[in-house]
Formats: structure tokens, sequence, C-alpha cells
């Protein structure tokens, strides 16, 4: 069998064979244990409900109404379907104009028209995720390192790991961020990994981020934005800012994009700067595979869009977007209403937890939060994190995902997702999560009161033994004892 295996591992090649994809780390054993055992409120009421995927399906009700008034945008129905010729013809990788106008647009309202993007630096890529890997081919030879800050989605061997170093060779250093000061990006944290790069012979390249955070639903302050900027100006390497929750605050603070960082700083090499976006998130259509590249970089922008060539948008899709975008009335309405019905969701959430004494770390975008569930470890370690997490994926039958598949430098955070649910199942989460806490809770206090009673009849039996005299003989109390100067 083993020799079997080994000339099977010779015929396939080093990235076909090698474990960089992730697959065997936790957070992919929750997404299986999902798979085997689905939740469903009549069919499988006791199932194994999905709080591991980031998706928002909060305003789909929205975009299918927006699709029923307009059929025109789309070639597949009657009313679009003379514009099927000209669609479904090939395309040069550069799509199709009146897409990027959309998405450069959009992704300036996003930020609060606070920056113009150039429609003409646009470029399309197969989701987040080739979008990623896209900007790292142009950046990066194998064994040069990135800086991420952690935690990081999703951590040690999944998304930024699989996307930026699977296929490209690149090497991750983690910048260790603390819950003592809600985990924020520090200068000094970013100097001591860069300064283990190097120590371990690591070409830094860059540092890439996710604003708003994955997984911490927190957006980045203007001056953390402007010392990431400056850190990687002094360092001459590059600066990748992922934004694809950038439409997902609900709270303040406002979401401020690195475009708009830059553009009020007089000392700052552009050529440095990228961002990666996508409406998989923002919008709740991962399945449309809508990546975007954007980069200040002549260079890295030409050899972004040859490469794009190996992921592209289908023009179907680059269609029906590009009119959906450009209807400004539905975009102005799409975003509010998402923002609320976000806040809503995260409100009705963290409130159930805090009921048991379940606290999260405050944040204002994203799709999950980051939960606090320290206190219930029985030791304080990652094996003690990994063993919650099995107990709540097998017993409780929540896929929540552990903060050490994110990296996490602190054993016991948590991130859970809240918008890929109806309302029915938010409650059947909480009750879960509730009954767990409190059964929990229930335990200690049962093993305390053993404990307390075990050590209160040792010592009274102690004591017993002491005075009485037909157990124990004179001969073996101490002459110092205060009987012994009784008796005489």
């Amino acid at each position: 069998m083993e020799i079997k295996r080994k000339n099977k591992t010779q015929l396939l090649s080093k990235i076909a064979t090698n474990d960089r994809h992730g697959e065997n780390s936790p957070y992919f054993d929750g997404w299986k244990a999902y798979d085997n055992n689905p939740f469903h409120p009549t069919q499988n009421p006791n199932g194994v409900i999905q709080m591991g995927l980031a998706e928002n399906k909060l305003c789909f009700d929205l975009i299918k109404k927006w699709i029923m008034e307009n059929p025109d945008a789309s070639i597949c129905t009657a009313g679009g379907v003379d514009k099927f010729k000209d669609v479904a013809i090939f395309q040069d990788y550069h799509g199709l104009k009146e897409f990027r106008e959309a998405i450069a647009k959009f992704m300036g309202r996003v930020g609060g028209n606070k920056v113009t993007f150039d429609a003409s630096r646009i470029v399309m890529s197969s989701g987040a995720t080739g979008a990623n890997e896209t900007i790292m081919f142009c950046l990066v030879n194998p064994g040069d390192a990135f800086l991420v800050p952690s935690p990081y989605y999703p951590g040690k061997l999944c998304r930024f790991a699989r996307d930026l170093r699977w296929r490209t060779g690149l090497e991750i250093v983690p910048v260790d961020c603390k819950s003592s000061n809600n985990f924020r990006i520090t200068r000094a944290a970013m100097e001591d990994a860069y300064e283990k790069a190097q120590k371990w012979n690591l070409n830094v390249k860059g540092i890439i981020i996710a604003n708003p955070s994955n997984p911490l639903g927190t957006t980045l302050d203007i001056e953390t934005m402007r010392s990431l900027v400056a850190f990687v100006n002094e360092k001459n390497i590059h600066l990748v800012c992922d934004e694809i929750y950038a439409a997902t605050v609900f709270d303040s603070p406002r979401f401020v994009s690195v475009a708009e960082v830059i553009q009020d700083m007089d000392c700052c090499n552009r050529d440095l700067i990228h961002i990666v976006y996508s409406l998989s998130k923002d919008m709740g259509i991962p399945g449309f595979r809508v990546g975007i590249v954007y980069s200040f970089n002549d260079d890295v922008m030409l050899c972004a869009r040859k490469m794009s060539s190996f992921g592209l948008v289908s023009l179907q899709t680059q269609y029906l977007l590009a009119s959906m975008l450009s209807d400004d009335g539905f975009v102005g309405n799409f975003l509010r209403e998402s923002s609320k019905r976000l806040a809503k969701r995260h409100y009705v959430f963290t409130k159930g937890l805090e009921q048991v004494g379940i606290s999260c770390l405050t944040s204002n975008a994203g799709l999950f939060f980051w939960m606090d569930m320290r206190l219930l470890l029985k030791e304080q370690s990652f094996e003690g994190e990994i063993e919650l997490w099995r107990v709540i994926l097998n017993e409780v039958k929540l896929n929540v995902s552990p903060g050490s598949s994110f990296q996490c430098s602190e054993p016991g955070w948590f991130r859970v997702c809240f918008a890929n649910m109806d309302d029915e199942t938010v409650e059947v989460a909480l009750n879960r999560i509730r009954a767990f806490v409190l059964n929990r809770e229930n335990q200690e206090s049962n093993r305390s009161k053993r404990c307390w009673r075990k050590k209160h009849l040792r010592l009274s039996f102690s004591s017993t033994r002491l005075y009485d005299e037909t157990i124990m003989s004179p001969c073996m109390i101490s002459p110092h004892s205060p009987l012994v100067r009784a008796k005489t």
C-alpha cells in the first residue's frame, strides 16, 4: 500500500500532492460535519447548524425584486434574449466596459464617495480567491514572504494561507495581535514580525490586511491605516488591502478604503498599494464569482490583466451586474437596507449570548462576530479550545470556527457567522447555546459542591480521629498537643 501511494505521488506534481490547501484543518472539519448532517427545521431538526460560512442571505428579496422588474438585464429571459448573441460571443479579458464602470462606481459609493476609482484599473478575477492569488503571482517569487495580522481568515491553513500560498510558494508570517487592545494592528507588532522574518532569512515582499476584518468584524481606523501605509513605504514593500466586506458596515466608525487614505498622504509610493474586492459578501452573491484586482501600479495592473484570462467573470454575469449596479436607486436602497438588517441580526445574536454570560468583541461590520469562550475552557490552551470546539460541533451541533484556525495567538475565541440563516434558525441556534452554557455551569457547580463536600468530610473525619481516644492511642499524640497538656 505504501509503495502504491509513493508511486502515485511520483506521478503527480508537488502542487497536487502538498498539504498547503489546508483541507485537514478544523475549519474544514466543521464543514464536513455539517455536510454529513445538515440542519433542517422539519426534516432534520437535530442536525448541525452551519455557523462557519460567511454568507449574506439577508437581502436576497431585494435582488430578486429588481430582477423581476428588469427582465431585460438578463439574456436568459424573453425581454433580454435579443442580446444573447452579443453576450455569448468571445470577449477579451478586459471585460465589458459597462461592467468595469459600474464596479468602479459601486466601490466608490461603498466608501462614501470619498474617492473615485478608475474603471480602466479594474481587473476581473473569478472571486476573491482568484484575485488574491493573482496579485500574489504578480508580487512574489516562491519562498518570498508576506506579513499577515492575526487572527486572519481562516488562519493557519485556510483561505489567506490557501489563496496566497498553495500555488505561489509564498510564505506567511503572522503579525500577532492581542485581545488586550482589541486585536489592533500596532507598529510594534509589525516590526516584530518583520524582524522574525529576517531572522528566518525570508524576503518580506509585503503585508496583506482585511478591512473590515475577518474574523473580528471590525473596521480599521484611519490612523492605523496611515501607520500601515507608512510602514510599507519605509520598508519598500507592498500593501494589499482585502476590502471584500466594505459594504457590510452596520455601525460607526465608517469604512475607510486605503484608496482614500493615500490620496491625503504626500509621501506615499502608490506603486506599493493594491486592493482586492468582490461582490460575494457585500451583495451576497458568491456563486457569481466576481473578484476584482485594483492596483495603483501600472505594471501590476497589466500583469494581472494578462493573468485574468485563467479565471474570468462570465459575460452573462457581467451583463446582468452592469445593469443592476448602474441603477442608483436600487444600489442606495440595497446598501441602506443591508446595513439595517445586518445590525438587527448582530444585535439579536450578541444580546442573546450576553444573557448567558458570553461576551463578544465589539464589532461594527462583517457577517460574523468574534465570540469569547475563554471562561468555558477546561484548560487555557489551544488543546482546551479544540476540545471545547468538538463538544460544540458534535454535541451542541453548531459549526462555529475555533480561533486557532485563524492563527489567533490566544485560545478561547470563536468566529460565529450570523447572516447565512433565517430568523427561525437563529432562535434554534441561540437556544442550543443557552442550553449548553447553562448545562456547563450546572456541571461546574455540581463539581464544586462535590469537591467542597469531599473536603469537608475529610476534615470532619480527621477531627473525629484526633479527639476519639478509642481510635487514637495517647502515645500517638504529639507531646506538644494541647490534649497532652490538658491531661497533665
